[in-house]
């Protein structure tokens, strides 16, 4: 018997990445878009990765009375005390693309005062939440996972896979970035393969 979990995301990377994560169990992942028949937006106003990973799997979950899987995550970057943080898709502008949340990345790094912003990388990571609801079992109290990655980030791009942050995220203890890394070994290392785990 294979089961339908909803994810509770826009982002198809999310949605393919953990596809591939969950691969072999007996479910099927479906955005939450195609699951309901009017649009949804859950506003992303937690303080922590976690409230809106808590808050998301919630609302969707309610919406679709569907077991459903929210996934918040992001780049913390040390120099820049933690952000982008759960800014992370937004760090731009409120619809910022991979590329110019890259760039607003850079910009901050080289806005740091010296000598700071010299270095050639800066200790970041990679942190992922997981949240599970099951709308019917628990009183839908949600059941959470997490994950993190570390790292540094770099200021110029490398590698074509992956998607947000990956082409700056060296993956600590590599002399690649994670969009270097190809699906098998990112799949492997990853803040959402660890909380998948």
């Amino acid at each position: 018997m294979v089961h339908t979990v909803v994810v509770a995301t826009k982002n198809r990377g999310k949605l393919h990445e953990l596809g591939q994560l969950l691969a072999g169990l007996p479910i099927e992942l479906v955005a939450y878009a195609d699951v309901l028949r009017r649009p949804l937006e859950v506003e992303e106003d937690g303080v922590t990765f976690e409230e809106n990973a808590v808050k998301k799997a919630t609302v969707i979950a309610h919406a679709t009375m569907m077991l459903t899987l929210a996934d918040d995550s992001g780049l913390e970057v040390d120099a820049l005390h933690g952000a982008p943080g759960v800014h992370s898709a937004r760090f731009a502008s409120a619809r910022a693309t991979d590329a110019e949340n890259n760039a607003a990345l850079i910009h901050a790094l080289d806005a740091l005062s010296e000598p700071e912003r010299d270095r050639e990388t800066f200790t970041a990571r990679f942190r992922c939440v997981l949240a599970l609801v099951d709308p019917y079992s628990n009183e839908g109290a949600p059941h959470v996972v997490s994950g993190s990655c570390e790292g540094s980030v770099i200021r110029n791009p490398r590698g074509s896979g992956g998607f947000g942050y990956d082409p700056l995220f060296l993956v600590a203890g590599t002399d690649r970035t994670m969009a270097e890394l190809g699906d098998a070994a990112k799949n492997e290392v990853s803040h959402r393969a660890r909380a998948v785990a």
